[in-house]
C-alpha cells in the first residue's frame, strides 16, 4: 500500500461521485493526509445534511479537483434508450466539463492544481466500441476533456486520468457481473493509492493518461496481491486497454475466448452442442430452476452454428435447438467450439464479456448464475 505523507495536507479537494466506491476511497486517501474534501451533491442547491455545492467549495479555493461521478450501461444501439444515452453523456461528458469550467478559475489561483478524471487512455480500437457504442462515447468524453484542457492550461493546471488496469470492485461492477465477480477483481485501495500519487506531483505533469498499476509500480510498490479481493485468483481486464487482450490469453483456461456475432440458423441435432445439450438436459431439476430463475438463448456461430435454448425458469426446466417456448432473458452471442469449452468449465461468460469478446443481451446477473451450471457439468463433459 502506498502510505500516506502529508503532502495533501490543508488543500481542498471537490469529487464528483465520492458516496461510494472508487471516489469515497480517494476522499478517505485525501483526508488521512489532511486535507479539506468536498463531496458535491446532486444539484448546485446546498442541501440541509450535504454541505458544501460546487460554489461553496469554491470559496474555500479549491486545489484539487476530481472527476469521478459516471453513469453506465452496456448495451448495443438498439437497446439502448435516449434516455440512458443522456443520462450517460449528462453525468460523464457534460458533468465533468461543468464542473470543471466551474472550478478552474479558482484552480488558477492554487499553488499546485490538479484536475483528475476517472476515465481511460483514448482508443479507437473498434472493439471497445461495438457492444456499447454510448457508454465509449460518454467515457471517452472524458478524456477529451483531459487531452484538451491539459494542453489549453498546461503550465497553469495539471490535468491528467487515471484508469484501472483491472476490474475494480464496486457496486456498479457487482451491478453488471452479480456478487461473485469480487473474487476476479481488485479493491478500490489500489485506484486510491494511484490517485495519491498523481494528486502529489508537480502541475507540469500533466496531459497523463495514468494506469493504476503502472503509476503505482513507479512509486515502489512491488506486490499487487495486497489490493485483490481474492488473492491467487485471475484477475478481470478492464475496458479499453489493448492489454487486456492479452491479459486474457495468458490465462488460459480460465477466461473466455472470444466470440463474434452468430447467424440464426437452425441447430444440428447431433455433434459436440448436441450432445452438450443432451447432458444439460439431464442435469436439469427443479432445485437448479428455482435457484436460477432464467430463460437462456444461445445463438451460436462457426462450425457448429445454430440457435439452442435452456429454460432454467418454467416447471423442471428444459434445453434444446431452436427457439425458447417463451421469451429469453438472456440471449449470448458466441463461437460454437467456445460454447462446448465454456459448459466444460475452462471458459468463463463474465471474462468474455469483460474483454469485450462476448456478446450479451439482458439480465447481466443471469450470466453469472450460468457458471453454476457450468460447474455441475464440468464433470459430466
Amino acid at each position: 500500500m502506498l502510505q500516506n505523507t502529508g503532502k495533501l495536507a490543508g488543500k481542498t479537494l471537490f469529487i464528483t461521485g465520492a458516496s461510494r466506491g472508487i471516489g469515497k476511497a480517494i476522499a478517505l486517501k485525501a483526508a488521512k493526509d489532511g486535507a479539506n474534501v468536498v463531496i458535491a451533491a446532486k444539484t448546485a442547491q446546498a442541501h440541509p445534511k450535504l454541505p458544501g455545492t460546487i460554489y461553496t467549495a469554491a470559496e474555500e479555493s479549491i486545489d484539487i479537483l476530481v472527476n469521478n461521478a459516471s453513469a453506465i450501461n452496456l448495451t448495443g444501439t438498439l437497446e439502448t434508450p435516449m434516455k440512458k444515452v443522456d443520462l450517460m453523456l449528462g453525468v460523464n461528458l457534460r458533468g465533468t466539463y461543468l464542473t470543471s469550467k466551474l472550478c478552474i478559475p479558482h484552480l488558477l489561483k492554487s499553488k499546485n492544481p490538479h484536475i483528475l478524471n476517472l476515465s481511460p487512455p483514448l482508443n479507437l480500437n473498434p472493439i471497445w466500441f461495438k457492444n456499447h457504442t454510448a457508454y465509449t462515447m460518454a467515457k471517452y468524453g472524458m478524456s477529451m476533456c483531459v487531452l484538451g484542457m491539459a494542453e489549453e492550461f498546461r503550465g497553469s493546471i495539471a490535468v491528467n486520468a487515471l484508469w484501472p488496469k483491472t476490474a475494480i470492485q464496486t457496486a456498479a461492477m457487482e451491478m453488471l457481473g452479480g456478487a461473485e465477480v469480487g473474487k476476479q477483481c481488485r479493491n478500490v485501495d489500489i485506484m486510491s493509492d494511484a490517485a495519491y500519487a498523481i494528486l502529489g506531483k508537480p502541475r507540469s505533469y500533466t496531459g497523463n493518461f495514468v494506469i493504476d498499476e503502472e503509476i503505482l509500480k513507479t512509486e515502489g510498490i512491488k506486490d499487487f496481491d495486497i489490493y485483490a479481493v481474492a488473492p491467487g485468483n485471475a484477475l478481470l481486464p478492464d475496458f479499453f486497454l489493448d492489454e487486456a487482450e492479452a491479459l486474457v490469453q495468458n490465462m488460459g483456461d480460465q477466461v473466455v475466448i472470444p466470440v463474434v456475432k452468430g447467424d440464426s440458423r437452425s441447430a444440428a441435432t447431433s455433434g459436440p452442442i448436441a450432445e452438450t445439450f443432451n447432458i444439460i438436459k439431464g442435469v436439469l431439476n427443479p432445485d437448479i430452476v428455482k435457484s436460477t430463475g432464467g430463460v437462456y438463448k444461445f445463438d451460436l456461430s462457426g462450425e457448429h452454428a445454430g440457435v439452442w435454448f435452456i429454460d432454467m425458469k418454467n416447471g423442471g426446466g428444459s434445453a434444446g435447438s431452436g427457439e425458447p417456448p417463451v421469451k429469453a432473458d438472456v440471449v449470448m452471442t458466441m463461437d460454437s467450439a467456445d460454447f462446448t469449452k465454456m459448459f466444460a468449465g475452462k471458459l468463463k461468460p463474465t471474462m468474455a464479456f469483460m474483454s469485450g469478446k462476448l456478446m450479451i443481451k439482458g439480465d447481466m446477473s443471469l450470466a453469472i448464475k450460468m457458471e453454476k451450471m457450468m460447474s455441475m457439468m464440468k464433470s459430466k463433459l
